[in-house]
């Protein structure tokens, strides 16, 4: 797939998708809105088992909405008018890329190089794995240029991670927190020096990519039915189907129980 504000490739198993906007700080424009849809409408086809998405440059992983491209009346989120149709189109293709990130079937690690604002937040979130460097900052700016404190997901991922307290204070005050606050709150699931953030998102990603393709497929699909169940029962009810398959899996590829997986680490340098 070829793009003007993603680039992605493959090394074996692993995908790396950078958002290329770094003299915006990878800002979100009404291209990379686009491309970040179609890009994520086609994940099922990827020939690779795990995704790292990341931005260009040091400084910003995605500093949200391109401000001035949107206040163009030209161009972006003022194009076509004021009206109610109009403004609700864009902003679905805006919650469009987090229903394609989680949707996808390949987990999704976030190396978050830089500052991750409003938009950015929200891909960070939809992600399944946050890795942030020391420079790393994060911030629900939705409230800050006057709109909704809670955008694209925020109000339903948020919580999930940092508990309700946090996440109201961080929608309804839009204060920017940094790496070292992300990680203690639960935000962050880890924390590198700058130059070690994509050798240890690569390094996570091959860990990954050496299971079962089957199975990273159908733990991400239990972990998004689990962002919903109501109960102890459906999640029990979701797993023993899941490992079910999996076993059943398992003895047409001639394997078993015996071992870790049926898949040697030299598998993992295979795409797809």
């Amino acid at each position: 797939m070829k793009f003007e504000t993603l680039e992605f490739e493959t090394d074996g198993a692993v995908g790396k998708l950078v958002l290329n906007r770094p003299e915006r700080l990878n800002a979100i424009n009404s291209v990379m809105l686009e491309e970040l849809n179609a890009f994520f409408s086609r994940a099922q086809d990827l020939d690779c088992r795990v995704l790292i998405m990341t931005g260009r440059g040091d400084r910003g992983f995605c500093t949200g909405l391109d401000l001035k491209e949107a206040s163009d009346p030209e161009s972006g989120l003022l194009s076509g008018g004021f009206g109610g149709d109009n403004l609700y189109s864009k902003q679905r293709r805006f919650s469009g890329i987090i229903r394609g990130i989680r949707e996808c079937p390949q987990p999704v690690i976030a190396a978050v190089n830089g500052a991750a604002m409003g938009a950015g937040l929200s891909l960070a979130l939809a992600a399944d794995v946050r890795l942030a460097s020391t420079g790393a900052i994060f911030c629900a700016s939705y409230i800050n240029i006057g709109l909704g404190g809670a955008d694209m997901g925020s109000s339903y991922l948020l919580w999930r991670l940092v508990g309700w307290g946090r996440a109201a204070e961080l929608l309804l005050t839009g204060r920017i927190i940094d790496a070292e606050e992300a990680f203690r709150i639960g935000l962050a699931n880890h924390v590198y020096p700058p130059e070690d953030l994509m050798s240890k998102a690569e390094e996570m990603a091959r860990e990954m990519a050496a299971k079962s393709p089957w199975g990273l497929k159908l733990t991400k699909d239990a972990l998004n039915v689990g962002l919903n169940i109501g109960s102890l029962q459906d999640a029990l009810s979701l797993e023993d189907r899941n490992q079910v398959l999996l076993m059943q899996d398992l003895v047409i590829q001639g394997g078993g129980l015996s071992r870790p997986s049926t898949y040697k680490p030299s598998d993992a340098s295979e795409g797809g």
